[in-house]
Order: structure tokens, then C-alpha cells, then sequence
């Protein structure tokens, strides 16, 4: 199968620089696959994993929390807010982090505290995409 080039960039590094032959991704209108040739896109991204094929048949997860992707004719680039791969995921602190943020979204139905929802179940949708990512 023929293969092209995939980059997944972040504000911090490089996530992923290679050659792969398909990558599906969480698109911000649902999700969708790339394949050699596909036409040029350019589309948002949501919380999601990232799938792809690498040219010698490894198969490669990634969590990912929003973003851009650019579709070439020759090269694909991921611009996400971050991309984790299934080994580098802390499984621990991603608990960590739902707990905190259902406890959060618990706060803002009492009305005790001023509590900024948009925020928290954010927190909650990477805290759940790295956990399914995970597993």
C-alpha cells in the first residue's frame, strides 16, 4: 500500500514524524480516514484518538485533545493541543484528573461555588480519552 508522510506536532514537540500507508482521525465533524492521494483538507480536530498504520504495519494510537489537520497530497500534519501515545498515557494521573473533574461538575450542580463548567468537563473529555486511549 502506498505511503505518505504523517507529522503530529504539539506546542511542546514533535509527537510523531514518519511514513505511514493510513491514519484516521477524530474529526470536528466526525471522524475520518486518509489514505496515499487523498484530496487536500483542512479541518478542526476534537478530543479523540488518532489511529495510523506506519509503512512497516505497526499500528499507532494516540491520544489526542483537539487541533488542526492538514491533508497534502504527499504529507499529512496534525497540529494538536496534545498527543500522547498509549505508552506514554499515566494512567494515574488520568484517573486523578476525572475524579477531579466529576467532583468539579458535582460543585457546580449545588451552586455552592462559582464553578466554570466549559472547563471541567473538558478536563473530564481528555481525562476519559486518555483513559479509553489507554486500555
Amino acid at each position: 500500500m502506498p505511503a505518505f508522510a504523517l507529522e503530529v506536532v504539539t506546542p511542546e514537540r514533535v509527537a510523531y514524524s514518519g511514513q505511514v500507508t493510513s491514519l484516521q482521525a477524530p474529526g470536528s465533524e466526525g471522524s475520518f480516514g486518509v489514505l496515499a492521494g487523498h484530496i487536500p483538507l483542512l479541518t478542526g480536530l476534537q478530543i479523540g484518538r488518532l489511529r495510523f498504520v506506519e509503512a512497516a504495519g505497526n499500528k499507532v494510537q494516540m491520544a489526542i485533545s483537539g487541533g488542526f489537520v492538514e491533508v497534502g497530497r504527499e504529507q499529512v500534519s496534525v497540529l494538536a493541543e496534545t498527543a500522547e501515545r498509549i505508552e506514554e498515557i499515566d494512567v494515574e494521573r488520568a484517573e486523578s484528573a476525572r475524579q477531579r473533574a466529576e467532583e468539579r461538575l458535582a460543585q457546580a450542580h449545588t451552586g455552592r461555588e462559582e464553578i466554570d463548567v466549559a472547563r471541567a468537563q473538558a478536563a473530564l473529555s481528555r481525562a476519559l480519552n486518555r483513559l479509553r486511549t489507554s486500555s
